[in-house]
């Protein structure tokens, strides 16, 4: 590696952008409660037989609550969205049940009420009603409490990402007095949980065929990998700081991977095999997470942190330290001559 630092980092890179270009191709906009099992279970298989003879979503109506007034217009509005088998307002011996000049219009969707066409019915509902003069009316029932689960998820992990990342930045720089370190180390890390992330979806869209995943899953992941990530990262990079005070950038850099490599590589493949052990469970959420966890740590601790980053600070040497002292002066430690 010392010899030929740029050919191992321009090889390495490659290999993980072209596993990290299929990233984008990861689906985890939600799956129906029905994919979340593996195996063949009862509540499947019902749901199965109540969609081949009934409308699919009965078993889980959706319910609107609207004024008394508006409720002609909202149950019309209702009515006439694609997805929605039948709608009526909740009666009581043939009368409208009233509460505090409120009614509830129940509606039958004609999708399963666990699926994501059954909540992409729920906001076409949503759109057509709440327009609706003087109606106030809102949607509920599990469809709405899957869909609005979901669209919280996925705010929730484009929020988190972001705010982990620059937390970490503060970190790594603080620990490391130093910009140009911290933030290729951390570029190294989301290279490496792309590169995860984007073979995942190879396999889950070709050869295991799931059907996509929570929208969860990729945040899980990514804050288990970038966790352990970084504590590879720290445990490498301070000890090679060490050795780089008493001898030099380059020195460092062999000095610390040696005394450390060994020991990043056995807890990596110890990790590893634990996430993996949960792949035995018949949940697709747990599958997934235990595939993208075992296999970003195996990158990140046999690739990454033993190539990519002990490569790439070989060919940008002392300036890897910038702006703290170390870059300025490679404080090469003198050879005694023998007398």
């Amino acid at each position: 590696m010392a010899a030929r630092p740029r050919a191992i980092w321009i090889g390495t890179l490659i290999v993980l952008l072209v596993g990290a270009a299929f990233a984008p191709t990861f689906k985890a906009d939600g799956i129906a409660a029905t994919d979340f099992f593996l195996g063949s279970v009862d509540s499947v298989e019902g749901a199965e037989i109540q969609a081949a003879h009934f409308d699919a979503g009965s078993g889980s109506p959706t319910w609107i609550i609207t004024s008394q007034q508006s409720a002609p217009a909202v149950l019309d509005a209702t009515r006439g969205i694609d997805g929605v088998g039948e709608a009526t307002i909740l009666e009581k011996d043939g009368t409208p049940v009233v509460h505090e000049g409120r009614v509830a219009i129940q509606a039958t969707l004609t999708d399963n009420a666990e699926s994501l066409a059954a909540q992409d019915t729920v906001e076409r509902i949503r759109d057509a009603v709440h327009p609706v003069p003087g109606a106030d009316a809102q949607v509920g029932g599990t469809t709405a409490i899957d869909l609005d689960t979901r669209t919280t998820a996925i705010h929730d992990r484009n929020l988190i990402i972001p705010v982990v990342l620059l937390v970490v930045l503060a970190i790594l720089m603080l620990l490391l007095r130093s910009i140009v370190a911290p933030v290729l180390l951390l570029a190294t890390t989301v290279l490496s949980f792309a590169t995860t992330v984007g073979v995942a979806a190879l396999l889950f869209n070709g050869p295991f065929g799931f059907p996509g995943a929570d929208p969860v899953v990729p945040l899980f992941a990514f804050v288990f990998l970038v966790a352990l990530g970084i504590d590879y990262n720290i445990f490498l990079m301070t000890r090679v700081r060490e050795e780089s005070i008493r001898h030099g950038t380059r020195d460092g850099m062999i000095r610390g991977l040696t005394a450390t490599g060994g020991v990043i590589t056995s807890a990596g493949v110890v990790l590893a095999a634990t996430f993996a052990a949960l792949a035995v469970l018949p949940l697709l959420f747990l599958v997934q997470v235990a595939f993208l966890v075992a296999f970003g740590v195996l990158v990140d601790a046999l690739i990454v942190r033993t190539l990519l980053v002990p490569a790439l600070t070989l060919e940008i040497g002392r300036r890897i330290w910038w702006p703290s002292a170390l870059a300025r002066k490679d404080t090469e430690k003198p050879v005694p001559q023998e007398v």
